[in-house]
């Protein structure tokens, strides 16, 4: 499986694009005002201390002054003891009793700063590479919750003797359980390495410091999405790739050799129509090269994918069209669910197979595909509706709620009232109303469309009701209104 990772780099956004075959597999973006807070290490400086919130504000060089609250000061466990069985049995010491007014702090952001309330911190440092956390204050391997119980002794074992005598303790995460030693051995070399540059610039540096930033997009690139299979990573900003040739070459620097600047007059992105893929992304329908095509619907709770034949009908019966349909859709699915980032529940509803074998071939070619994931994907068998659940892991925002937002017109319903359902409800209003106050006049605002309805096809109504009433009814045309949106005037 051979892989290009393109990267278009602007001061406001960076944009990286996974290219196979030609054709876009994931996109990332990271927006530099959107930028979070937590995981940075800071050197702060004890601004107050509260005894009465058991807090202290220490001051990080950000606008308003962070907060440290009792219960998030590190204490080392006692010999032998986990961290949580050691928070459990210690009584807590009070905070005057453990910081001062002027003190400088090692602290991590925890929380990012919200509204008025600034960021949220602790002094327990923790670092994450790409397969695991490093603890550096402590000597405890630990292993996710997620990984089931039975292997998680043996992968405790391995980490233990990866880890060494060198100190500081580490979570292995749920990406890091097929690992290999090789793998993780290189996470935890840069994990030490990125430790070591954080107590330096501790000991240089003068309070109010970043000490530490959790990686941007463009390191996270060479951290966590190269592989074997990566040809190159190309990069159009020479001084973004002076920067992550110089980063590279302390950290990962068989990651590095792969990385080009890329020098052409066409933008980046457009040598794989990617801007393109990205509109096709976002959209509704999505078409097959059979002539099929796909609908996906992102739902609060779940997304499902319906599969159509459209205008295929290529092979020489139907069963044969279905089936080449489907495993068409197999292989589009898959792409659509990484280019998409879409997490949580899915269902895909294929189009109705009569033979087993077929459904067989259909289901084996989508986990074919859905394995390529570097996110972890679970795929059930055909239920007894034809339908197929799975589940992939949710690591961040999809690729529709980073770029769009609700539609102000239909507020994310996707249709809105036909303009004689809206000429309806203004007839009940105005009859609702007419029973309540005794105006002169009642003037209808409303868009073009319902007004054009009132004067044309409703007119006679309209004449029904005001006769009814025995007041006049006035319209006014309003082109700043949306469909459903209307006001009701008592002159």
């Amino acid at each position: 499986m051979q892989q290009d990772i393109l990267i278009n780099w602007s001061p406001q956004e960076t944009r990286v694009a996974i290219v196979e075959h030609g054709a876009v597999q994931e996109l990332h973006v990271e927006r530099t005002l959107e930028r979070g807070l937590v995981g940075n290490v800071y050197l702060g400086k004890v601004a107050r201390v509260l005894p009465g919130m058991q807090s202290a504000f220490i001051d990080i060089g950000l606008e308003r002054a962070a907060f440290l609250h009792v219960a998030d000061v590190w204490h080392p466990p006692a010999e032998g003891e986990s961290l949580s069985a050691s928070r459990a049995s210690q009584p807590q010491i009070p905070i005057e009793k453990q910081v001062f007014e002027g003190q400088s702090l090692m602290v991590q952001v925890i929380k990012d700063p919200i509204g008025t309330k600034g960021a949220r911190l602790s002094t327990q440092i923790s670092i994450a590479g790409r397969l695991l956390v490093f603890l550096p204050q402590d000597d405890h391997i630990g292993v996710s919750q997620k990984i089931p119980t039975a292997q998680r002794d043996e992968l405790r074992n391995r980490m233990q003797k990866l880890a060494g005598k060198e100190g500081g303790g580490f979570i292995l995460r749920t990406n890091g359980e097929d690992a290999s030693d090789v793998e993780l051995g290189d996470d935890i070399a840069y994990l030490r390495k990125a430790w070591a540059r954080i107590k330096d610039a501790s000991v240089r540096l003068p309070a109010q410091s970043l000490l530490h930033q959790d990686l941007s997009l463009l390191q996270r690139v060479l951290r966590d999405l190269v592989g074997e299979g990566t040809q190159t990573i190309r990069v159009d900003s020479r001084e973004q790739f002076d920067a992550l040739k110089a980063f590279g070459s302390e950290f990962m620097p068989a990651a590095a050799e792969k990385l080009q600047h890329y020098k052409g007059e066409r933008p980046i992105f457009d040598l794989y129509s990617i801007d393109e893929e990205v509109a096709k992304a976002l959209a509704r329908r999505v078409e097959l090269k059979s002539g099929g095509y796909l609908i996906v619907d992102q739902t609060e709770a779940l997304t499902t994918v319906d599969v159509n034949t459209g205008g295929f009908v290529g092979a020489r019966n139907f069963d044969d069209t279905i089936f080449k349909t489907n495993l068409e859709a197999a292989q589009a699915i898959a792409r659509q669910l990484r280019l998409r980032n879409l997490g949580g529940i899915i269902i895909v509803d294929f189009i109705d197979m009569a033979r087993e074998d077929h459904r067989d071939a259909v289901l084996g070619e989508f986990r074919k595909q859905l394995a390529r994931d570097r996110v972890k994907t679970m795929a059930g068998g055909f239920s007894q509706l034809g339908l197929v659940e799975m589940t992939r892991k949710r690591t961040r925002e999809s690729l529709a709620h980073m770029l769009c937002e609700p539609c102000p017109t239909c507020e994310g319903k996707g249709i809105v009232k036909t303009p004689r359902s809206v000429a309806y409800d203004i007839f009940r209003e105005i009859l609702r109303e007419a029973r309540q106050f005794n105006p002169r006049e009642f003037r209808v605002v409303a868009s073009p469309k319902v007004i054009e309805l009132f004067l044309d096809e409703e007119s006679q109504h309209l004449a029904g009701l005001s006769e009814f009433i025995g007041k006049p009814v006035s319209l006014q045309s309003e082109a700043a209104m949306a469909q459903e949106q209307y006001d009701i005037v008592l002159l």
